[in-house]
């Protein structure tokens, strides 16, 4: 058990060290799966021979006295939206079943140059659209604190193999909420970076402008580590930004100046949890006890920021998978009569429930008439809601708020139900179209036993920041050290 709940960190220097074996270490993670696995359903795809022939490889490297690289040791899980070629990357979709990528994605080929151990794919609700990880064709992944409970989604998976100690580090992506609102669901620690700050090349695209990977952890040091190894320039993707690697792990410790923490009065409203409400601010509370400055802010366009999301991540959806019609790669309906027939069907039955409805969705708001009336005009709120946050960030140096209104619920209790179910996202929504920084850490429980998560939101580019404003309220508590029941 030691291993398995042991920190990343904790896990690369004991490798380097010579005290556990890679093989060792992939073993009892693999056989952790095993256990877990029937009941959480976290992966689509378990690459057991790949990770133990790395493994071995490392070994022999380490006893050669080759360099090693700064993860070298640690399996890491990756959410089945990213290209992997020697894996599975089905994107939880019929569409794409059994679809090997030629190529890697950018964050892996560096987890790769790092000399990280890929274990497996996991499991999302399909092409990200979703916020439970029911809607994934394949299995539906359940909450290890309370298996009758949804985990968060898109990156369900991804989430609950962390908690469950199925791996230290995952990879999520993150368009509304898909890495922060299934880390707080599960207990985890998870960011989604700047838009711009992480490569997006061999992301299969959901919505181009809002999509973001990211890191999942069980600890802010561990996120840090992986943000290191993710986050450098990629020319490949146009929107990445050109700045400098940075070593976040180092950056921790530095920096104590006065901290003004922003609390919105529009995310304590109706519809939050007051078990959730009240962890919160008993969490901003603390920060106010070791010396921050706590200042009401009004983000007034934040009642907008659901429907203005649900106009334009639907309609980038639109566009990015129309290129799944049955004639190039991926699912092709069994359709002799036409070609226009053949597209219909391949759709028809490729896509799921939810996807089909963002589709129609999207493509009514981009339809002649149409755009004018709502995708122009989301954009523009979207524009308004970017200003409310350069506003507030004139007054304070991060934001704190829930990350999701309520902990986990039952599984299927939403699934008939879609406008409830996007409500899941409405606090995480609005640092996507702004394209800010936020990462979610643990900051309590309900009466339940359920986890309660508090969102950070940063400057643009400020990873840092919020980086060390998490890493200051982990080293005064103990929720992320708290773990799921083995029963």
């Amino acid at each position: 058990m030691s291993l398995l709940y042991a920190s990343a960190l904790e896990l690369r220097d004991r490798f380097a060290r010579g005290e556990v074996g890679a093989e060792e270490l992939v073993a009892a993670f693999l056989n952790r799966i095993a256990q877990w696995e029937p009941r959480i359903k976290a992966f689509l795809h378990v690459d057991r021979e790949g990770a133990l022939r790395t493994a071995r490889a490392l070994d022999a490297r380490r006893v050669r006295g080759e360099k090693l690289g700064q993860l070298a040791g640690v399996p890491i899980a990756i959410k089945d939206n990213l290209c992997t070629r020697d894996q599975p990357t089905t994107c939880a979709s019929r569409m794409l079943a059994g679809f090997r990528p030629p190529y890697d994605a950018h964050v892996v080929e560096r987890l790769r140059a790092e000399d990280a151990i890929l274990i497996g794919k996991t499991n999302l609700d399909e092409f990200a659209m979703g916020s439970s990880t029911e809607n994934s064709a394949f299995q539906v992944t359940r909450n290890p604190w309370n298996t009758e409970r949804i985990p968060g989604g898109s990156s369900g998976g991804s989430a609950a193999a962390v908690a469950a100690g199925m791996v230290p580090l995952a990879i999520g992506s993150d368009t509304g909420g898909s890495i922060r609102q299934p880390a707080a669901l599960c207990g985890v620690v998870g960011l989604k970076p700047t838009y711009g700050r992480v490569s997006r090349y061999g992301l299969v695209a959901f919505a181009s402008s809002l999509d973001q990977i990211g890191p999942l952890a069980r600890d802010v040091r561990d996120v840090a580590l992986l943000l290191s190894v993710i986050a450098d320039h990629d020319a490949r993707d146009s929107t990445c930004a050109p700045l400098p690697a940075c070593d976040y792990l180092a950056a921790l410790e530095d920096g104590t100046r006065q901290l003004r923490v922003g609390v919105p009065r529009e995310y304590f409203g109706e519809g939050l949890d007051a078990e959730v409400a009240g962890a919160v601010r008993d969490a901003i509370g603390l920060y106010a006890r070791m010396g921050a400055e706590v200042v009401d802010i009004s983000l007034p366009h934040t009642s907008y920021a659901l429907a203005t999301y649900y106009i334009i991540a639907p309609s980038e959806a639109s566009s990015n998978l129309a290129r799944y019609d049955g004639a190039h790669y991926g699912y092709r309906a069994a359709v002799k009569e036409d070609i226009v027939r053949l597209f219909c069907r391949t759709r028809a039955e490729g896509f799921g429930a939810e996807v089909q409805r963002r589709i129609l969705l999207g493509t009514y708001a981009l339809s002649a008439g149409y755009y004018d009336a709502y995708y122009l005009k989301a954009a523009r709120v979207r524009r308004l809601i970017k200003q409310d946050f350069d506003a507030a960030f004139e007054m304070v140096d991060v934001i704190m708020c829930p990350t999701s209104p309520t902990a986990a619920f039952r599984l299927g209790e939403r699934t008939g139900n879609p406008l409830a179910m996007y409500l899941a996202d409405v606090f995480t929504i609005p640092a996507n179209l702004a394209g800010l920084p936020a990462i979610s850490i643990p900051c309590g429980f309900t009466s339940d036993g359920l986890p309660i998560g508090l969102q950070i939101i940063g400057k643009p580019f400020d990873e840092v920041g919020i980086l060390r404003v998490a890493h200051r309220f982990e080293r005064e508590t103990d929720y992320h050290r708290r773990r799921p029941p083995e029963g």
